[in-house]
């Protein structure tokens, strides 16, 4: 005797194969803990471009199969799912997938049962709250409180929580009133299958900031390399060039080839050596011209020295017409004090 199959669970399964079928991009979430208000939220929020199907996981193991998809690659994007769903898409890839699950997330107040997936800790801080009876419930669950200046303040940093410990009585909620709410909630995503691969949440989720600064350093640490190799390229052409013409020009100034290039220093290099070829000698040995340049060398070098020395004296100047000013103003008080 065949047994019957219900009618809904072949509707479910063939809603998980058009979920299948239709995108290139297929994924596993859990939203196990998900209010059942915010799921329809977020499932509104994410329609237009992903198709989500909530299914017991024996019935996507049948459409699975069905679609001719290895299972054991389902098996895969099952680990770590309490409450399974099934998403597909053909608008996004498996990194925007998890980029827009992310947003899904929440933290809410934690409650008896709970499990703390980190260490909960409780800074020193002042909590803002006027005084009552939450200073002495924060106190018997082993959080230092105390009134000060009108609010309760939290006098150390304690760790309310371990890692892997489970909330118990009152904690969660006390912990929520002073704004810890260490239960993140939202469609957590198990892993996507794409082009063949398996992504798990782990790979798919990057700083996209640190990313961008990764690729700058190495682009330009290969535009670097290229240009001490002398790779030539539409992009190291023009470094490279600019290279060239300025060691061509040093190799020029060295051997004092004449160029249109060369000449303005060239010309302004041996007028240099002149003028202190000039200023070794006796006076009487030379011409007007040259009495003329040295002297205004000797004029801008006696300037620039000047000016360096009032810089210097200018602050010790001022601090002393500060000091007679203010004994002048103790003069001027006592004098109208008698008159």
């Amino acid at each position: 005797m065949i047994p019957k199959v219900m009618s809904w669970k072949r509707d479910t399964v063939n809603d998980l194969l058009d979920v299948i079928n239709n995108g290139e991009t297929l994924a596993v979430i859990d939203i196990h803990g998900v209010p059942a208000d915010s799921m329809i939220g977020m499932r509104n929020d994410l329609r237009s471009n992903m198709k989500i199907r909530v299914a017991k996981k024996r019935l996507m193991r049948i459409a699975w199969e069905q679609a001719g998809k290895d299972l054991s690659v389902l098996e895969e994007l099952f680990d770590g799912a309490i409450q399974p769903a099934l998403v597909s898409t053909a608008d996004y890839n498996s990194f925007e997938v998890f980029s827009e699950l992310k947003k899904t997330e929440a933290g809410r107040a934690a409650k008896p049962g709970d499990v703390a997936s980190e260490d909960i800790i409780v800074e020193k801080q002042d909590t803002g709250m006027p005084p009552g009876p939450i200073v002495g419930e924060l106190n018997t669950v082993g959080i230092p409180a105390k009134i000060m200046g009108g609010t309760v303040h939290i006098q150390k940093r304690h760790v309310a929580l371990e890692a892997g410990e489970v909330f118990e009585g009152d904690l969660g909620m006390l912990l929520g009133q002073i704004g810890i709410k260490p239960i993140v909630t939202g469609l957590r995503l198990c892993g996507t299958y794409e082009d063949g691969v398996v992504f798990s949440p782990s790979t798919l989720d990057i700083d996209y900031e640190q990313f961008e600064q990764d690729l700058i350093g190495m682009a330009a640490g290969g535009f670097n390399l290229a240009c001490n190799i002398t790779w030539f390229t539409s992009q190291t052409m023009p470094t490279l060039l600019a290279k060239a013409s300025r060691e061509a020009l040093a190799v020029a100034l060295e051997a004092a080839i004449a160029t249109a290039e060369t000449l303005p220093h060239l010309i302004g290099r041996a007028h240099r050596s002149a003028v202190g070829i000039a200023g070794s000698l006796d006076s009487s040995a030379l011409d007007d011209e040259l009495v003329a340049m040295l002297g205004a060398a000797a004029s801008a070098a006696t300037e620039a020295a000047a000016a360096v020395e009032s810089a210097s004296e200018a602050p010790a100047e001022a601090e002393e017409e500060e000091e007679e000013e203010e004994e002048g103003g103790g003069f001027a008080g006592l004098g109208d004090l008698f008159g």
